[in-house]
């Protein structure tokens, strides 16, 4: 079996979206105690982000496989075309995961401790679509652990900073995923599945999504205060903040052609020039 499939099964390329909150939190906490650099730990927590990220992708694909064959838009991914068996997903699944907490072991206790806890949120996420149309929030909870996560892997415990951090992630990846999900409203509605779209509409659901975005671009002011970030922070604050609007100025009821650039082009350039800004600000 081709290592690309696997590769393609995961959409690796949608990393860009958490890592760079993971590597805001991982270098805040060092700017902001008394720890020092340990390249030692920042290849662990990469490996484990990579490896959730894989763990959750892989399930997902592999609980859905059936649900995107019927679909015309997902009908080709590895599973539903036979590039990848049901049995080798969920092996991948289970391998990825015990990597995940196997690393966490060495970064410290209590991240080890709480590493069935992250499997639990971004696995159960999965099931979400199929009981609940707030499934967008579960997906942003998953992400959200991301700066938290790597805080806690330098420091061991928590702080208000990270977890608004954390905040920024969960409001804004649950409104690009709103977006996202707007490909899907008529098959959902014909499947009896649950988004934002199938439950309240097109137009609704962007409005929805415009709100939750609104929320993150609170957070974002919000934390630059609350810490006194460096106009670094701020110059990266109005580069994200600005693509978020851009994401919704390209999209709209009566055209949703241009979703990929919104959800992932737009995201990710969003995601990386934050943390560029960010983490410079730490230090000057």
């Amino acid at each position: 079996m081709k290592v690309i499939h696997y590769f393609s099964l995961i959409k690796f390329s949608h990393t860009i979206f958490a890592l760079p909150f993971a590597a805001i939190g991982f270098f805040f906490a060092l700017t902001s105690t008394t720890n020092t650099f340990d390249w030692n730990l920042i290849v662990y927590v990469t490996l484990c982000m990579v490896f959730a990220r894989s763990a959750a992708m892989a399930f997902n694909r592999y609980l859905d496989a059936d649900i995107d064959a019927k679909n015309e838009r997902t009908a080709q991914r590895e599973i539903p075309r036979g590039v990848i068996s049901h049995t080798n997903a969920l092996v991948f699944t289970i391998i990825t995961s015990v990597l995940f907490v196997f690393f966490t072991y060495f970064i410290n206790t209590l991240c080890f401790y709480l590493s069935p806890v992250a499997l639990f949120v971004i696995f159960v996420y999965s099931y979400t679509k199929r009981v609940t149309y707030i499934s967008h929030f579960v997906l942003g909870l998953g992400l959200a652990l991301a700066p938290i996560g790597a805080y806690l892997a330098v420091t061991g415990e928590f702080a208000l900073v990270p977890i608004c951090f954390s905040c920024i992630v969960f409001t804004w990846s649950a409104g690009f995923d709103i977006l996202y999900a707007l490909q899907d409203e008529e098959f959902d509605v014909r499947e009896g599945l649950f988004s934002i779209p199938a439950q309240f509409g097109r137009t609704r659901a962007l409005m929805i999504s415009i709100i939750v975005h609104a929320i993150t671009i609170a957070f974002v002011v919000l934390v630059g205060i609350i810490a006194q970030f460096s106009f670094f922070y701020w110059i990266g604050a109005f580069i994200f903040c600005s693509l978020l609007v851009y994401q919704h100025m390209i999209v709209s009821p009566h055209d949703i052609s241009k979703i990929n650039i919104a959800f992932g082009t737009s995201n990710g350039i969003a995601s990386v020039l934050f943390a560029v800004f960010v983490i410079i600000g730490f230090y000057f």
